[in-house]
Formats: C-alpha cells, structure tokens, sequence
C-alpha cells in the first residue's frame, strides 16, 4: 500500500478538487444547510458516514456483480439504490439519536439520497479506477472536503447575520456571493502538486 498516493489523494479530494468549490456538485444541501453551524456539523456527519461507506460498497458491486456480468451500464440505477438505502438508515439513526438535529436538518436530510456529491463521488471512483483503499479514502476525503465548506459558509453566515449588510444583498445574495469568494480562496489550492 502507497501511503503517499492515499495522502495525495485525501488531500486532492479535500482542498485542490474540493467537489463543492473545484466540481461544483451539492450546492443545494451547501446553501440550503449552512445557516447554523450546528445543523451544518449534523449534515457534514451525515454526509462522510453515507459517502464513505456508499464508495466502498458501489465500488464492491461494481468490480464483483456488474463487471463480471457486462452490466456497467446498470451503474447508475445500481448506486442510486445502494445509497437510498443507506441515507435511510442513516436518517433513521439521527431521529432516533438526535431528534433536534433531525428537525434542524429537515427536508434536506433525505435529499441526501439524490446529493450529486454522493452519487458524483461514487461514480468517479471508477472512472479514476482506484482500488477498493484509494476509494474509501477518495470517498472520506470528498466528505471531509464537502463539510469543511459546509460549515466555513454557515460560519461566515452567522457572522453576517449581524452585519450592517445593504438591503439588496441580504438573505439568499450575500450567501451566493459568500460561497463566491469562498470557492475563489480555494482555487489558491487548485497549483499544488502532491
């Protein structure tokens, strides 16, 4: 095992191609959750337990029962089916556990399932054809990037909650223009080599 090819790619996956800011994938959880820090470290807790273990068993049914067969191109269907089972049981666990964090989170919670971070990072783990370790690290480490910028922007929003902020640009345009300069700060990653 290549421990400096699995640092590389944990922090390629979490600051130089962050899928949020270098992929543009889930804006809508991004915007939708990151008004309050504490719903934002839910969503993000919530997000690395379903991407991690989604990309190590999508990359399991792929290699072993769709490749064997010729059905690649049941992919798709495959991991979207595969991650509603797991946004369930991870739903689940929270009302159970956390029922101020399951109403806090709301509506965004099962929108989990149809997050293209989740199902982008799973189909990009074959493409880039890691194997089963790069793709659970590929896999932690795009969760990790997506709640490190989850909760940056709920940060940064609370702070401008209280904020002598221009009328026009109150609510919905000052978080756009927030995540903006956010995903700029990060492109300041985009010229390292690992």
């Amino acid at each position: 095992m290549d421990f400096g090819k699995l640092f590389s790619i944990i922090i390629t996956s979490i600051f130089i191609q962050n899928y949020v800011f270098g992929k543009v994938l889930g804006i809508c959880p991004y915007m939708g959750v990151s008004k309050k820090v504490e719903s934002s470290i839910g969503m993000g807790m919530a997000i690395i337990f379903v991407i991690t273990i989604s990309s190590g068993i999508t990359w399991t049914i792929y290699q072993y029962a769709l490749v064997p067969f010729g059905l690649e191109y049941l992919q798709t269907i495959m991991f979207i089916l595969i991650i509603a089972s797991l946004v369930q049981f991870v739903e689940m666990a929270i009302q159970k556990l956390s029922p101020n964090l399951y109403n806090a989170l709301g509506v965004y919670l099962p929108l989990i399932t149809t997050n293209c971070v989740v199902l982008g990072v799973a189909i990009l783990n074959i493409q880039e054809g890691y194997n089963f370790i790069e793709t659970i690290v590929n896999g932690f480490g795009a969760a990790v990037g997506f709640t490190l910028a989850l909760v940056l922007l709920a940060g940064i929003r609370e702070k401008i909650e209280y904020s002598d902020i221009p009328a026009p640009f109150k609510g919905v345009p000052i978080a756009f223009l927030t995540a903006s300069c956010l995903a700029m700060a990060f492109m300041g990653f985009s010229g390292m080599k690992i």
